[in-house]
C-alpha cells in the first residue's frame, strides 16, 4: 500500500510540474474553420462590382430552324432575330408536363416549318408552326410505367429525328409521319439529348458512356468510357461537335475530347473545384453543358465550378468559381450563364473575370420566412436573341436582359411556369411550361 501511494504522488508531482511549463501562445489573428468555409462559401472575398463594359454583338440572324441543343457551333445562332416585344401566337399541349414524380426535360427542336416535343412520359409531338397537331408516339416500352424513364432529348438531322429517353434507348423516327426507322439499346438510361452530325448520332448513356451510333440504320460506330458516379443530376450534357472533335461530360465531372469520326480519345480533363460550405456542393456532376465556341470548350459543374478548356488537348484555360446549371452562351468576348445560386453572370471569355451578376428569382416567397421554404425556382438558359439575353423561370415568365449591364429589360408571363430553356426560330420564340403546354410568342 504504502509503494502505491509513493507512487500516485510521484505521478501527481510530475503531472503539476508539467502544468508549469505552458506552451507558448503563437502570435497572430485567430480564425475560426468554421467561418472561413461561410466566408468561401458566400463569395465575401470576391464580391463583384457590376460593370457595364462595353461589347460588340453579332448581328441578328433569321434562323428558320433548331435542330438540335446549341452547344455545337454548326448550329448555333449566336444572336437569333426576335422582335423586342414578341406578342404571344399560340399555346397547345403537348401532353403531360411536371409530375411530382416526373420531370419534363427535353427542350423543343424545330426543323422545316414543325415543332417536336417530347413529354415527361416519353410521348413525342410534331406541331406545326401554325400549333396545329401533326403526330404522336408513345415510345414508353411494353410493360414500363408512363414517366418511369424520365428524361431523354431530341435532334433533328439527316432523314430522320433522333430520340433519346430514360428507358435506355435511341430511337430514330420518320420526321413526317412519326414511323420508327430503327432503334438501338444502350444497356442504360439516356437521359440527355442527342447530336448530330455528318451521318453520327452522339449521345451518352448512365452518365459513363459516350456512343456514335449510326444515323442511317442505327449501328454502332463506336464508344468510349467514362467515370460513374451516384452524385448525378437528371438530364445528360447532349455531346458538343466540332470539326474534328466530338466532347462528353460525364456524371463524374469528367469531360473528354474524342476524335468524332473513329472514336479515338484525344484528351481526358476532370472539372474539380467547389465551393466549400454548402450541401450542393457535394454533386460534382458536369451540369453546365460542355459548349464549343472557336478553339474553346467552356463547361461548369454543380459544384461550383466553370472552367475554360483547349478544345484540342484538353488544357485548363482558366476556371471561375462559379457552378453552371446549363450551357454557357458565348457572344462577343463574353459567356453568359445561370449559376447554380440563382445568378445570371457575365464572364470576360479570354480570362474568366467576372463582368456581372444579376439576382434570379430563387425561392417561392413564404408567409413564414423562417420556417421550411415552400418551394425553388428553376431558370432555363440563357439564349440570345433580338441583342438580348432571355431566361425562362419556372416562376412563371421569360425576362430579357441587357447583355452590356445585366440590366432588366422586359418580362412574358408563362401561365405554369417555364420547364424547357427557350429556342427561337424564323423570329418567333417557343417554351414549354410545367403544365406541358408549348406557348410561342412572335
Amino acid at each position: 500500500m504504502q509503494r502505491k501511494a509513493f507512487i500516485l504522488t510521484c505521478v501527481s508531482v510530475l503531472a503539476l510540474a508539467g502544468c508549469g511549463n505552458n506552451d507558448p501562445i503563437l502570435a497572430g489573428e485567430r480564425l475560426n474553420v468554421r467561418d472561413v468555409l461561410q466566408t468561401r462559401a458566400s463569395g465575401e472575398n470576391s464580391e463583384v462590382v457590376n460593370q457595364a463594359r462595353a461589347m460588340s454583338l453579332p448581328a441578328a440572324v433569321t434562323n428558320t430552324d433548331w435542330r438540335q441543343s446549341a452547344v455545337s457551333p454548326s448550329v448555333r445562332v449566336t444572336n437569333a432575330a426576335l422582335a423586342a416585344a414578341p406578342q404571344p401566337l399560340f399555346s397547345t399541349s403537348i401532353g403531360t408536363g411536371d409530375t411530382r414524380r416526373s420531370r419534363l426535360l427535353a427542350d423543343p427542336v424545330i426543323a422545316d416549318g414543325v415543332i417536336y416535343t417530347m413529354d415527361s412520359h416519353s410521348v413525342v409531338r410534331a406541331t406545326s408552326i401554325a400549333g396545329q397537331p401533326l403526330w404522336s408516339v408513345d415510345l414508353t416500352p411494353a410493360r414500363e410505367n408512363a414517366g418511369a424513364g424520365q428524361g431523354g432529348g431530341l435532334a433533328r438531322g439527316g432523314n430522320a429525328l433522333f430520340v433519346s429517353s430514360g428507358f435506355g434507348s435511341v430511337v430514330a423516327l420518320d420526321p413526317a409521319t412519326g414511323t420508327e426507322l430503327w432503334e438501338q439499346k444502350l444497356g442504360g438510361t439516356a437521359t440527355g439529348a442527342p447530336s448530330y452530325a455528318d451521318g453520327l448520332v452522339y449521345v451518352v448513356s448512365g452518365d459513363t458512356t459516350g456512343w456514335a451510333i449510326e444515323a442511317e440504320d442505327g449501328r454502332i460506330r463506336w464508344q468510349t468510357e467514362g467515370q460513374g458516379s451516384i452524385n448525378n443530376v437528371a438530364g445528360a450534357p447532349a455531346p458538343a461537335i466540332g470539326d474534328q472533335h466530338v466532347v462528353f461530360s460525364f456524371g463524374s465531372g469528367g469531360v473528354s475530347g474524342v476524335f468524332r469520326k473513329g472514336g479515338l480519345r484525344l484528351w481526358s480533363s476532370d472539372l474539380l473545384g467547389r465551393r466549400n460550405g454548402v450541401a450542393v456542393a457535394a454533386v460534382n456532376d458536369v451540369t453546365g453543358d460542355p459548349l464549343i465556341a472557336g478553339d474553346t470548350v467552356y463547361a461548369g459543374n454543380h459544384a461550383g465550378s466553370v472552367a475554360a478548356m483547349s478544345v484540342y488537348t484538353g488544357d485548363r484555360l482558366w476556371t471561375a468559381d462559379y457552378g453552371a446549371l446549363g450551357p454557357l452562351w458565348p457572344a462577343g468576348d463574353s459567356v453568359f450563364f445561370v449559376s447554380d445560386r440563382n445568378q445570371l453572370v457575365r464572364l470576360d471569355a479570354s480570362s474568366g473575370e467576372a463582368i456581372w451578376e444579376v439576382e434570379l428569382p430563387g425561392y417561392k416567397p413564404t408567409r413564414k420566412p423562417n420556417k421550411r421554404r415552400d418551394a425553388a425556382y428553376a431558370n432555363r438558359g440563357p439564349v440570345m436573341a433580338g441583342g438580348r439575353l432571355l431566361v425562362a423561370g419556372s416562376d412563371g415568365f421569360i425576362r430579357s436582359f441587357d447583355p452590356v449591364s445585366g440590366a432588366l429589360l422586359s418580362t412574358l408571363e408563362v401561365p405554369g411556369g417555364a420547364t424547357t430553356r427557350p429556342v427561337v426560330a424564323n423570329n418567333t420564340l417557343y417554351v414549354v411550361s410545367k403544365k406541358g403546354v408549348l406557348h410561342a410568342w412572335r
